[in-house]
Formats: structure tokens, sequence, C-alpha cells
């Protein structure tokens, strides 16, 4: 397997509070791995660090074969990284299309003179941008919603709009922070058919989800966090067996 992210001893401390202790993990290209722990575990911090909300205070990311910079968000999406997040947020006054062809703008190469003279150039990739947007919207199933305003769409639609738009960025990773929560079930079950998707046409995926059931079916392999050390990292049929994992998370009686 050919590795496309490794967090290598990453850690993050808030005051007194140990939020990472000397995380390291990989992530094969092509797999959908889960990241899974108790309220508190650490899971969204790490996504944090991972997109560049936050600087860890020791350890690295390689992604690709080489380094990933901290802090600078703008430069994890140009690299291949997209995310989405727990609480969602869309530019809740703009349209479902006009919310992925923000995302698509990272991938653009109109300069503020361009923009401002409306150049030729300018005007058919803003025409380019657009058809990929509403092609995303396609692709997760809501381009009939495509001209309404995404604070008006269903809680499910506005969950899969945040993917259209992560999706929007062309990345080789995506990062889904929580996807699942407030869905029914059959919400859900698209929601793994997405996912299995996307996987399929070749965007590695990295989920935080606390649905046991979506992430020990859908997942190669699952680690588990449990305030902020990393207790296993492996296939999910070790995982569900692993008695520091049942004591820390899944409670007696839930494995197989």
């Amino acid at each position: 397997m050919i590795k496309l992210l490794e967090a290598r001893g990453i850690n993050k401390r808030f005051g007194g509070l140990q939020a990472l202790s000397d995380v390291s993990l990989s992530i094969n290209k092509g797999e959908v791995y889960g990241l899974i722990g108790p309220n508190g575990a650490g899971k969204t911090t790490f996504f944090n660090v991972l997109s560049g909300a936050y600087v860890p205070d020791a350890g690295e990311f390689v992604f690709g074969g080489s380094e990933l910079p901290f802090g600078v968000p703008h430069e994890i999406v140009e690299r291949g990284i997209a995310r989405t997040f727990q609480n969602i947020r869309l530019f809740r006054e703009l349209t479902a299309l006009e919310n992925v062809m923000v995302g698509h703008h990272t991938r653009t190469h109109a300069g503020l003179f361009g923009i401002l003279m409306q150049s030729k150039h300018v005007r058919e990739e803003e025409r380019v941008v657009t058809e990929r947007a509403y092609e995303w919207l396609k692709y997760v199933g809501i381009e009939r919603f495509a001209n309404t305003v995404s604070k008006n769409l269903s809680y499910g639609d506005q969950r899969r709009l945040e993917i259209a738009r992560a999706l929007a960025t062309e990345p080789q990773l995506l990062a889904l922070d929580e996807p699942a929560a407030g869905m029914n079930a059959t919400e859900t079950a698209q929601l793994r058919k997405l996912i299995e998707t996307i996987r399929h046409d070749g965007v590695t995926v990295l989920l935080i989800e606390h649905d046991v059931k979506l992430v020990m079916g859908l997942c190669d392999r699952v680690a588990v966090l449990n305030f902020g050390q990393l207790l296993i990292e492996d296939v999910p049929a070790v995982v569900q067996r692993d008695p520091a994992v049942i004591e820390a998370y899944l409670g007696a009686g839930t494995h197989a």
C-alpha cells in the first residue's frame, strides 16, 4: 500500500489540557480511514491541526512524501487536503451553486486585474467554474437545489452541500468531521453510498464519526483516540475486539 498521509508524534496542549499526546498514524492512498473515540478524545483537534487551523506543539505531517506546513489552511487545501466541519459552515446567504463555486475557486488562476477588467479568459474560467460546481452538486445528489439559498436546505442536504464544496477543491484526501451527525437512517445509508463512491473515484477519505456501525462497516482501518492518545490502529474486526477500546469507547456488549 502507498502511504498518503503520515502523522508523526503530533502533540497539542491547551493550557493544562493535553489534547493530543504523541499521536502517530498513517493513512494509505485509496482507503476509507476511521478516527473514533469518546467526546473530548482529541479527534477534532487532530483535524484542526491537519487542516492548518491549529499549530501543534510538536510533530509533523507528511503528505504525498513531503512535509505539510502548519497554520496555513489555504496551503493545505492547495496541497490536496479538504475538510468538512462538525458544525456545518456554509455561506448561508449564498445558493448551493455559489457555495460550491467558492470551493472550486481555489483551483482558478484569475488575478485581481483580470477580474476587474472581466477579460475573456476570466469569463471563460467563470463559465467552467459554474459548470463544474453544478457537476459536483449532481455528484452528491442535490443538483435540483442549485439555486436554493443554502440556509433553506434540509439538514441532510446541507451536509451533502458541504461535501460537494470540499470536493470542488479537487482533494486527494477528504476529511469528514461527523458527516452523519443528526441524520436519520435513510440519510446515513445514502451518505455511506456517497463515501463509497468518493473512494471508488480515487479520493482517500478520513472519517470522524460517532456512528460506530457506520465506521465499522465502511472503513478499511480504524484508529481510536482516548484522552488525546492513540489506543489502537487496525482493521475494524480487530479494533472491535480490543479490550481497551471496549472499555474506553464502545462499551461492554457492543463488540461482535
